[in-house]
């Protein structure tokens, strides 16, 4: 290095050794930060192709426990169909489903008025209808008289 700094210095001269050493400097940092950015992208194929191979073996993985799952499943179904077949001819026939719940629309009305009136009070049922400005008047906070 020193061999080649005293070439230097009396090949290109005393003024301009500065000037070219910079340059040579900021050549040298360019082509180091070239090979950086070619070396992380070379990495980052290799991890992809890594990425890519995993996702292929875990797709291959998960299509074949779905093929066993589908194949016992479908043993299954078979071994149940011939246990069934014979028990389900010996079965009394089967009474028919209850008829479904049908809400009772308008009918509350009835059913509310056809509580007893001790029953309402007892459970805080309203009987009459407040008006907006009776319901204010009512739940409205008495004032605090200064006797």
């Amino acid at each position: 290095m020193a061999l080649i700094g005293v070439v230097a210095l009396i090949v290109i001269g005393p003024e301009k050794l500065p000037k070219v050493a910079r340059t040579i400097g900021a050549l040298i940092g360019k082509a180091q930060r070239y090979v950086s950015d070619v070396k992380a992208e070379v990495n980052r194929s290799m991890d992809l192709e890594e990425l890519k191979k995993m996702k292929e073996s875990m797709e291959t993985a998960a299509r074949d426990v779905e093929q066993s799952v589908q194949t016992t499943a479908s043993e299954f179904e078979k071994d149940w169909a011939e246990t069934t077949s014979g028990v389900v001819s010996d079965l009394p026939a089967l009474e028919p489903p209850p008829p479904e719940y049908k809400h009772p629309d308008k009918n509350w009305r009835l059913k509310r008025g056809a509580m007893p009136q001790w029953y309402k009070a007892r459970a805080g049922v309203r009987t009459k209808a407040l008006s907006g400005a009776a319901r204010v008047a009512r739940y409205r906070p008495k004032p605090l008289n200064s006797v």
